[in-house]
């Protein structure tokens, strides 16, 4: 029997997320998804007159192939992957995670030229279509929430099916603060962090690209950041799990790096070619429903009083200072009173502290009015 929350979910995708008109050709992505998902996916495409295209991936074949995997896989895989995205038009991702470690001993290097090379066709599908993405809820992420299976479905379909238009109002708001904005300042335990978004426009994202969504982004001007940024959330990347990640800036560039355990990985990640020791995004994160990490980035990096400091790739076209990488790494920071507290200002005035909006104008992204009857 299909779930009816998978018919809810799916129309949100297909009639808002990417509103996918007649002819239009859709790719539905899905890593470990149930079938049945895929199949009200495929139905509401149809419905909107369509064109549905499937393909399915599972972890543990993924990760098959890249343990061997040749310098000419890759290259031909790359190649293929371009040539059918440069034919779609909408695209939809569903992945789920069964065991978010599954790809931890594959070699680094493998796994740092499959990324570059896939990095041409996460370029495509972000600048040329209309695209979607968004976790599925496994008993594996139940364990990273530390929820029983059926309450964190529960959770899951409370967060990707809530009425994303209510944020629109506050978003609006901090878009345009953010854009006539030139310094930014970030305070907190192990964080003091300065610098400019001058002439970067700022993005609002409300249901229209990750599911969940609750965010404005934007990037940092390259080469202004200064200080020092201490993540408290735990951040699952390339397979391994990063804990207390602590970045010094000088310049703009990552000059000093250090984790709970992780070191050597973690400087070969900010190794792997320039720009990943550059920030390519800078975002904060409103999502009321979602409020402590589960190891998951789509997720984590929507909390409630949280922002996000991104090292590697800029976004191409929007919000785009020129960095170049192969890596993106959403890493967060929590300022709500209990993971410590913080504030965050724009051109010397408080914006938000303690993980709650002070001016008045934004008030309307505040828990308070978001979960509001």
């Amino acid at each position: 029997m299909m779930d009816p929350r998978y018919n809810t979910l799916a129309k949100n995708l297909v009639g808002y997320s990417v509103s996918v008109k007649k002819g239009e050709r859709v790719l539905i992505d899905a890593f470990d998804v149930p079938d049945e998902m895929v199949v009200a996916l495929v139905r509401a495409v149809r419905e909107k007159k369509g064109i549905p295209h499937v393909q399915l991936h599972h972890a543990r074949v993924s990760r098959e192939m890249l343990m061997e995997v040749t310098d000419e896989q890759i290259d031909f895989q790359a190649k293929h992957e371009l040539q059918r995205m440069k034919g779609i038009d909408a695209y939809i991702a569903l992945r789920g995670a069964n065991n978010i470690f599954e790809n931890s001993d594959v070699p680094s290097s493998r796994m740092a030229k499959a990324m570059k090379a896939m990095r041409q066709v996460q370029n495509w599908r972000v600048r040329k279509t209309k695209w979607v993405v968004l976790r599925w809820p496994t008993p594996a992420m139940a364990q990273q929430s530390l929820s029983s299976t059926e309450s964190f479905e529960d959770f899951y379909f409370r967060v990707c099916c809530m009425d994303y238009s209510r944020m629109l109002p506050g978003q609006r708001a901090l878009k345009k603060l953010m854009d006539k904005t030139d310094r930014v300042q970030i305070k907190g335990p192990g964080t003091d962090l300065s610098f400019s978004i001058a002439g970067l426009e700022a993005v609002m994202c409300a249901g229209l690209r990750n599911i969940p969504d609750g965010e404005v982004f934007t990037a940092p001007v390259r080469d202004s950041v200064e200080g020092v940024l201490t993540y408290n959330v735990p951040s699952v990347y390339q397979g391994i799990s990063f804990d207390n990640v602590r970045l010094e800036f000088e310049k703009g560039k990552i000059v000093k790096a250090s984790c709970a355990g992780q070191n050597r990985k973690l400087k070969a990640i900010l190794d792997s070619d320039p720009g990943a020791r550059y920030i390519g995004e800078f975002a904060i994160g409103f999502h009321p429903h979602i409020r402590e990490p589960m190891r998951d980035t789509l997720f984590d990096e929507k909390i409630a009083g949280s922002f996000h400091f991104t090292p590697g790739q800029a976004y191409e076209g929007v919000a785009d200072n020129g960095n170049r990488s192969q890596v993106h790494w959403d890493m967060v920071h929590i300022q709500r009173k209990e993971y410590g507290g913080g504030e965050m200002y724009f051109d010397g005035k408080l914006i938000r502290k303690n993980g709650i909006f002070i001016p008045k104008s934004l008030h309307k992204l505040n828990p308070d009015y978001l979960l509001a009857d």
